[in-house]
């Protein structure tokens, strides 16, 4: 049997590491053959033997074993209810259960708050001592102590949960180092504090770290805090996805129509479109003619006309007649379904990138620990001091490596990076897609909307016999001022920008797919495309040449005949932006390989490719096309960025490694990519790799610093040259120079990231 999979809700992830460990965990119980985390849904995706399974899904032996290892490793597996079936796909679901992220992002933001709130006093306390106080130092530091201990036993208690759970698990991330380091700090605090007589004055100084241990507990929530706002983004772009799909259809059941949920519509039901909505289903005409704004499936922004046995796709609009539908996919079989699932699965294929941080913490605490316990031993036992001093190195070797610069060092650095970013008009997602940026070999490029303007516009006009081109501009822009069609409105406009004004009209007529007739000023007019004139037996032999040029150069022409004969033909495109050559010349001189990826012709698609200086084209792609042509390229070992602006375009946005969308497209393909564009210029594209490079090297200057006074600071702590103090002072300077670097970047990206376009 063909293996069958279900996807199922994980509670308490927080990092790629987590996402290793469950994955890991199921793939060990049998019957388990593929498990595939989405960090960004908090949902594992398991493939499994349906041999294994009950009638509606995977046996409950197995859904209690998948439970059971997963809780082992430390998280929760939320199991549907036992009525529910495991087959329901991506469409029918809810894709993301906004109730959960709605109570994690409460919990995270009330424990901010009042984590910051108790947090700020302390610091201040702590700084300026009994200053103004009527409090001896004692009563100022239990003061210090009870407001400390309420932030580590509240706001701060997850981060020793998930340190004690790694901790059974032989395993350590940044959870351990704030769980060790704001540990330490308070209990030493706490044990100066409440029993003074422990460790004598003249060794301590009484000093405390209750401000180390509750700022730490704080900066770390705050990122938490934004780390759960970006999952919730990103989760806006399924169910805006979903959101295309309408919620009703109007169906015809023996002979009288009634409104009908969209989820009763069966295949065979016969629907009536009216212009203007978005068709429910995917289907074929049964009557009527029309014209379909497919841009949301194609990205193409021309209207296609349909007439009776023309198929119809679910989630595009009805813009002109009315027809009836005979439905042949509903549900999850329809092509926005397919889109669903392909947004999903490509979010969820994503390699998890392990930050630098968290792959040395995984080292670098275990051996702190060992040094300071080391270090401990040989004091007193072989060194035969006291325990007190004993103790004193211990913490000193633990203090200077408290993971305070640590912590700062990827946030600071990204803040600055993304906030520079968006002076620019560049805006990051989140900090693993700045990291991805950094690597691009290949950028993939939308043509419409993106390399091209996304809108059709009037480029060429050429006149016969006796009209001039004011005239046929004229005759031409009175006729389409009536109508709604994209070409109509770019011969508007174009005729508009010659100051050509629109006259008055008797007598118009459409047809579908055609073009239009009318009286204009006394002449009969027949404007529309080729087939049109030769209803007319309009003579086209004169234009067989500007026609040829037109098509050529991936433009339509749109004819226009007067009393019989061919006064003109006019060229609309989708023309390119003044700044893509350029943008790609940027690209290139940067050492990265250009894509342009199409659903249009290959005749179009090399045209502009032509004129946009790219020389490898892919035309005559469809959605799910597109996304496997990114895959492609990733399989040859390239790091590959997808840009685009379309719906369309959402399922590779969300395969490449690094997505990114144009502001002024549709906000699917903003949700879905990892950076956008808010200008809509190509030229944000090479900025933003440059902005990741910089970014990425202060980073890594920043951990340096972060840990070279660890390389240095816990041997001289170890040989005890160092006391708490003076570590603490040499771990907040530690900071001060990670923040100062950070700040450093927002003065060289000003002047690297937008240099001005050739």
């Amino acid at each position: 049997m063909a293996a069958e999979k279900i996807t199922l809700p994980v509670e308490g992830m927080t990092c790629a590491s987590c996402v290793t460990r469950v994955e890991k965990a199921l793939k060990k119980v049998d019957g388990v053959t593929g498990a595939n985390v989405n960090l960004a849904t908090e949902k594992v995706t398991v493939t499994y033997d349906p041999a294994e399974a009950g009638p509606g899904g995977p046996g409950m032996d197995l859904q209690a074993r998948m439970k059971a290892v997963v809780e082992d490793a430390g998280y929760t597996l939320v199991l549907p209810p036992a009525s529910s079936s495991s087959k329901t796909g991506p469409a029918e679901e809810k894709p993301v259960d906004d109730a959960r992220f709605l109570r994690t992002w409460k919990k995270l933001r009330s424990d901010f708050i009042l984590s910051a709130a108790l947090t700020i006093p302390v610091m201040a306390v702590s700084m300026t001592g009994s200053a103004g106080l009527p409090l001896a130092e004692r009563d100022l530091n239990v003061l210090l102590f009870l407001a400390t201990t309420v932030v580590i036993a509240g706001p701060g208690r997850r981060f020793f949960v998930a340190a004690w759970r790694l901790a059974g698990h032989f395993s350590a991330d940044m959870n351990t180092l704030v769980a060790v380091g704001t540990g330490t700090a308070y209990l030493f605090s706490a044990a100066v504090t409440l029993f003074p007589g422990l460790l004598p004055a003249g060794e301590t100084g009484g000093h405390v770290y209750f401000d180390t241990a509750a700022t730490i507990i704080t900066l770390i929530l705050l990122g938490r805090l934004l780390e759960a706002r970006a999952k919730g983004r990103t989760t806006d772009a399924i169910k805006k996805l979903m959101g295309l799909q309408p919620k009703t259809a109007r169906v015809i059941r023996d002979g009288v129509q009634s409104d009908v949920p969209v989820g009763e519509v069966l295949t065979g039901d016969t629907v009536v479109v009216r212009p203007g909505e978005r068709i429910p289903v995917d289907g074929v005409i049964e009557s009527g003619e029309t014209s379909i704004d497919e841009s949301a499936i194609t990205g193409e922004s021309i209207p296609v006309d349909r007439t009776t046995g023309g198929r119809v796709t679910g989630g595009t609009v009805n813009t002109t007649g009315s027809v009836t539908v005979r439905a042949t996919a509903v549900g999850k079989d329809t092509v926005i379904a397919h889109v669903i699932r392909l947004v999903e699965e490509a979010q969820g294929s994503k390699a998890p990138i392990q930050a630098l941080a968290d792959r040395i913490a995984s080292v670098f605490v275990p051996v702190v620990i060992s040094v300071a316990f080391a270090a401990f031993l040989s004091w007193f036992f072989i060194a035969d001091a006291s325990f007190t001093r004993a103790m004193m190195v211990f913490v000193s070797v633990l203090i200077i490596a408290c993971p305070c610069a640590l912590g700062l060092a990827t946030p600071t650095a990204i803040m600055v990076g993304t906030g520079q970013g968006a002076a620019g008009g560049i805006l990051i997602k989140n900090a693993e897609s700045l990291e991805r940026a950094h690597d691009i070999q290949t950028v993939v490029l939308d043509k419409t909307g993106t390399v091209t303007e996304g809108r059709p516009s009037m480029t060429d006009v050429a006149v016969f016999g006796e009209f001039d081109e004011g005239r046929l501009l004229a005759i031409a822009a009175s006729i389409e001022s009536r109508s709604e069609h994209p070409l109509a409105k770019a011969i508007v406009e174009g005729a508009a920008s010659r100051g050509v004004v629109p006259g008055d009209i008797e007598s118009f007529r459409g047809m579908t797919g055609m073009g239009v007739t009318a009286v204009v000023g006394g002449d009969a007019v027949a404007l529309g495309n080729g087939k049109f004139m030769e209803e007319f037996a309009t003579p086209m032999a004169d234009a067989a040449g500007v026609v040829d040029g037109l098509s050529s150069g991936g433009k339509t022409p749109v004819f226009v005949a007067v009393n019989g004969a061919l006064a003109g033909v006019i060229g609309v495109a989708d023309t390119v932006r003044p700044t893509s050559g350029a943008a790609i010349a940027q690209l290139r001189a940067m050492g990265i390989g250009i894509v342009m990826i199409t659903g249009d012709n290959a005749q179009t698609a090399e045209a502009v490719a032509r004129e946009a200086g790219i020389d490898d084209v892919i035309a005559g792609v469809l959605p799910g096309g597109k996304a496997a042509r990114v895959k492609e390229l990733q399989n040859g070992g390239r790091v590959v960025a997808m840009v685009g602006d379309g719906i369309n375009d959402a399922p590779a946005l969300a395969q490449a490694d690094v997505g990114i969308a144009m502001g002024t497209g549709t906000d699917i393909a903003m949700e879905t990519a990892d950076v956008t564009i808010m200008g809509g210029d190509l030229s944000g594209v090479p900025a933003a790799v440059r902005l990741s490079k910089l970014t990425i090297r202060t980073i890594r200057q920043n951990l340096f610093w972060a840990f070279i006074y660890n390389v240095i600071g816990i041997p001289v702590a170890a040989v005890g040259l160092l006391n708490p103090m003076f570590a603490a002072a040499a771990m907040a300077f530690s900071s001060v120079s990670v923040v100062s670097n950070s700040l450093r970047l927002k003065r060289t990206a000003s002047r690297r990231v937008s240099p001005p376009l050739p």
